[in-house]
């Protein structure tokens, strides 16, 4: 790196301090953490994406691609569930959720049912979602500190103070406009890898001729996912989909980071095209970084060089950085490859991954504290005292997510592999949670809560006790256990049962119609894939 590389990390962060004060007029909770609910569906809809694919996409999921043991083109398969779980939430939930006015997705289940499941849920996403997110930015700043030599500590104060500066000032808008920069940065590193790569190569030819046959194959339909003790039988098409469709729904329609941006929406129309732009673009996202991911592993294996100085980064930084050598791929690529100029853009997509995972993170974490648990004990606060506590929290939960990623070292060797496995434990569950209160009218409280208990209980014990059945199936088991017992317990104990707000169902035969087609087709595409890349 030299100074123009410097140059361009300098003006992007100059440029998102100026974000936050473009945006600092927020009056009320609606504009604090719903964007006063007037943007339009294309920044919403890369904003979410942003969110969910993050660091991950530009740094892991190539690496797992293209060269981590067990890896390769199958990582598409975590998109087959994707349309399908836009389809049913645009159906059965959101436009529900929508029209309640809520700021906290969890605020609806104390209206159906009572305050200790909006509480309970709503506590185990703060603690989950910021630990996550620690692991995040601490793993950036490791690959960071690895590859262009900057300290630990200062990227992960770069990091964290730029995006808890703009999120404080600008609340959701300037989260969905970072957002909607950081996408378009992280898109444009994924182009610029591809480019320098296939040049590289020589070309598309050569890649083709060199490329690892193992890993083109995408779709394995028989795979199930019921005898996966030794790790053989995961990434299976039935698991995928069916594990994913629960994963998907419960993620984008219950997470408050995403369902936050879903509510942000200006209308029911908008609502349609957030969910169908969701819906449609991840697959060729995933796709390209995918594909870069199979062009710098050719790329690895072809140029020994390119061998020996991932090698040499690993060893330097082992202490680390042990077991994550396949991650520092995509950035020694870049430094090693790259012009100057063009790492600092590349350097900046990698921050720009951290940042809008970490923004969205701490505008709903500050939305759940202050809906679900200030406003219990201030019920008529001013809206000016309101978004004065909403940005104190802001920075509050930033602090909180920083203080994880420094002390992520400690635990970070299975944090990585675990925090995907917690998530899956609690997504079912609290999914069914939501069709309970908005699908049905005789559950009741007593009903929901013991299922939501022996749904997570149930995970549990799968994940202890029977490791044969992949984890991606808990999403679905969690949930169908929830329902059994929830509806069983309120048919046997008798209660009164909330009505909660009023259900809006949204017929959408169209927009199903697509979303289905679309599913169709990408597992085609993907089954096919490999007659492609020949």
């Amino acid at each position: 790196m030299n100074y123009l590389d410097y140059t361009v990390i300098i003006v992007y962060l100059i440029g998102f301090l100026g974000l936050g004060f473009l945006f600092k007029e927020n009056n009320t909770s609606g504009d604090y953490f719903l964007g006063g609910r007037n943007t339009s569906w294309l920044p919403l809809s890369l904003s979410a994406m942003a969110t969910q694919l993050s660091a991950i996409s530009f740094v892991s999921a190539p690496a797992f691609v293209g060269l981590k043991q067990g890896g390769g083109m199958q990582w598409l398969t975590y998109e087959f569930g994707v349309p399908l779980a836009m389809a049913f939430l645009l159906i059965a939930l959101l436009p529900t959720l929508y029209k309640s006015g809520i700021v906290s997705v969890y605020e609806y289940l104390e209206k159906r049912f009572d305050a200790s499941s909006r509480l309970l849920i709503s506590f185990v996403f703060q603690i989950s979602r910021s630990v996550a997110t620690g692991v995040m930015v601490y793993t950036m700043a490791l690959i960071l500190q690895a590859t262009i030599q900057l300290d630990f500590w200062i990227s992960v104060l770069i990091i964290g103070v730029i995006t808890m500066i703009y999120s404080f000032q600008g609340g959701m808008k300037a989260v969905i406009w970072g957002d909607v920069i950081q996408m378009s940065i992280l898109f444009l590193g994924i182009i610029i890898c591809l480019f320098y790569g296939f040049s590289e190569l020589g070309g598309i030819d050569n890649f083709l001729t060199h490329v690892d046959k193992d890993r083109i194959t995408a779709v394995d339909f028989n795979k199930w996912g019921f005898s996966n003790a030794d790790g053989d039988d995961e990434f299976g098409f039935w698991p995928m989909v069916i594990g994913g469709f629960f994963l998907y729904a419960s993620y984008y329609g219950t997470d408050q980071t995403q369902s936050q941006r879903l509510l942000s929406s200006s209308s029911m129309s908008n609502l349609k095209k957030l969910m169908m732009a969701n819906g449609l673009l991840r697959f060729p996202f995933t796709l390209t970084y995918c594909i870069m991911g199979l062009v710098l592993g050719t790329l690895l294996m072809q140029d020994v060089s390119f061998q020996e100085q991932m090698e040499t980064v690993y060893q330097a930084n082992i202490s680390s950085l042990e077991g994550k050598k396949a991650d520092l791929m995509v950035p020694v690529f870049i430094i090693k490859y790259l012009p100057n100029g063009v790492i600092g853009i590349l350097i900046v997509a990698i921050m720009s991954a951290a940042m809008s995972t970490l923004s969205s993170t701490v505008n709903s974490l500050s939305a759940v504290t202050m809906e679900d648990f200030v406003k219990r004990f201030k019920p008529n606060m001013p809206d000016k005292k309101y978004v004065s506590y909403s940005r104190l929290l802001s920075i509050f939960w930033g602090l909180v997510c920083l203080l994880f990623a420094f002390f992520a070292g400690n635990i970070e060797g299975t944090v990585i592999e675990v925090i995907n496995k917690i998530s899956s434990v609690f997504y079912g569950p609290i999914l069914a949670a939501f069709m309970l209160a908005i699908l049905t009218t005789r559950v009741h409280s007593l009903g929901a809560n013991i299922g939501i208990v022996a749904g997570v209980l149930f995970n549990i014990y799968l994940w202890l006790y029977v490791p044969e059945i992949f984890w991606f199936w808990w999403n679905a088991l969690g949930c169908l256990m929830t329902i059994l017992v929830a509806v069983i317990v309120s048919y046997t104990v008798k209660r009164k049962t909330n009505k909660g707000l009023e259900v809006v169902f949204y017929a959408g035969k169209k927009e199903v119609a697509i979303l289905s087609g679309y599913f169709v087709a990408i597992v085609l595409f993907s089954w096919y894939l490999p007659n492609l890349l020949n």
